[in-house]
């Protein structure tokens, strides 16, 4: 028995001794994560910036872990440009009329009342440089009545780069020579529908309803009775009304074909004009509204310089179309909250 007690005395003794040796041993060493290096051949996310970028002082927070870097603004989703021009609008007749379904699309929409037309303010000129990105010294059209003996207007129009890149193209207009503004063969639908504006969007909400990428529609009354009475006389006024039912019919076309969320809808003017003409550099002649409503449009007044050319720049944008060089146009990329182009003024001299 005392053999036993003396045994496990000992057992108990050394066991303690063998603890109280680990307790005066160094802790095992941490070990670090290990980070690819440059030559690794793991994947990077795109994200995340490679040795060679130098991050903002933003992106790292005070323990030096790396934080998310903002994304860019998604582009939005554009599958069809509709162009409405309203010859001879003056901005100022817009709420003077009213125009309710206007005033609706500047509301939830990016618009100017103070953008800018070339000069010669005159309805082919004009629509020319409108649909073209380009200056009347560019286009060549120094005329102002149809006269299929002189041509198109010159240089790459917007439906020019729309036909090369297989989009399906309409043109709807009040005025025959329109027709001169851009190639036949660079629209699938031309018409020339010499009435009223109401009538011109009834005839014309059909053929949209149908589809298309790119589509011009051009509504004549307001200039023809600018010319008749004067602008911003009561007949004039009158017919500014019905230009704005023929707007509400012809998005109500788009509403009855599903094509209306997927659509920029750009509403401008050639021109404007006063007692019973335009055509000078007065600036009720040159200023034009300017208005554009659709997918990623920022409901905001554009503050920089907006001008009639770049009208199809913006279209062109929107579509994905690369335009020439030599375009004076500028996309209006701040009204989807992108950084804003380079545009110089005056455009055209």
């Amino acid at each position: 028995m005392f053999k036993f007690m003396l045994r496990f005395l000992l057992v108990g003794l050394t066991m303690f001794l063998l603890a109280a040796c680990r307790m005066n041993q160094p802790p095992p060493p941490i070990i670090q994560p290990v980070t690819a290096s440059p030559s690794s051949t793991l994947s990077r996310p795109s994200a995340i910036p490679t040795q060679t970028q130098t991050l903002p002082p933003s992106t790292a927070s005070p323990a030096g872990t790396m934080t998310a870097l903002p994304s860019p603004t998604p582009r939005p989703t554009i599958k069809q440009v509709l162009i409405i021009s309203v010859d001879g609008l003056r901005p100022d007749a817009i709420a003077l009329a009213p125009m309710p379904n206007l005033l609706a699309l500047m509301q939830s929409g990016a618009y100017s009342l103070t953008a800018q037309t070339i000069y010669p303010s005159v309805t082919l000129p004009s629509h020319a440089s409108m649909l073209t990105g380009l200056c009347p010294a560019q286009t060549g059209v120094d005329w102002n009545d149809y006269l299929p003996e002189r041509g198109v207007a010159k240089g790459i129009s917007l439906f020019t780069l729309a036909k090369q890149a297989g989009l399906y193209t309409v043109m709807i207009v009040g005025k025959k020579k329109l027709r001169q503004v851009t190639p036949p063969d660079t629209t699938d639908v031309f018409q020339f529908i010499n009435d009223r504006d109401v009538v011109l969007a009834d005839l014309a909400a059909p053929t949209l309803e149908k589809g298309f990428d790119l589509a011009f529609i051009h509504l004549a009354t307001t200039d023809d009775m600018g010319h008749a009475y004067g602008w911003l006389s009561p007949q004039q006024i009158s017919v500014i009304r019905r230009a704005d039912e023929a707007i509400g019919t012809i998005l109500a076309a788009l509403d009855e074909a599903g094509l209306r969320q997927d659509t920029l809808v750009i509403v401008t003017a050639d021109h404007g004009g006063h007692e019973q003409t335009h055509g000078s550099k007065l600036p009720v002649d040159m200023t034009i509204p300017w208005i554009m409503n659709g997918p990623g449009v920022i409901a905001q007044t554009i503050s920089l310089p907006v001008n009639t050319t770049d009208t199809a720049a913006t279209a062109a944008w929107a579509l994905n179309l690369s335009p020439p060089s030599d375009w004076i146009g500028r996309p209006v990329t701040e009204a989807f909250g992108e950084a804003p182009t380079l545009r110089v003024e005056p455009r055209c001299h």
